[in-house]
């Protein structure tokens, strides 16, 4: 099942204004940075633990930002 990353996108969003200075601050070409929020591309998790320091994401949270399951309708 693909993973939901809308409350990604909206920290992203809240702390960094956009994806371009997000992608610049974890070292990401913005296209590379698109994948990952779309899917295509996994996250490693060394990204993760940096994606957290730079969105102030706690570690009780990770699985609410990076591993929420799309939920499919039918």
């Amino acid at each position: 099942m693909p993973y939901d990353y809308s409350e990604l996108r909206g920290r992203i969003k809240a702390k960094f204004d956009t994806q371009a200075r997000f992608s610049a601050a974890m070292g990401f070409s913005t296209r590379t940075c698109s994948l990952k929020l779309k899917g295509k591309v996994p996250w490693k998790q060394s990204e993760i633990i940096k994606a957290c320091k730079l969105l102030d994401i706690a570690e009780t949270d990770i699985s609410k930002y990076f591993f929420a399951l799309k939920v499919q309708s039918d």
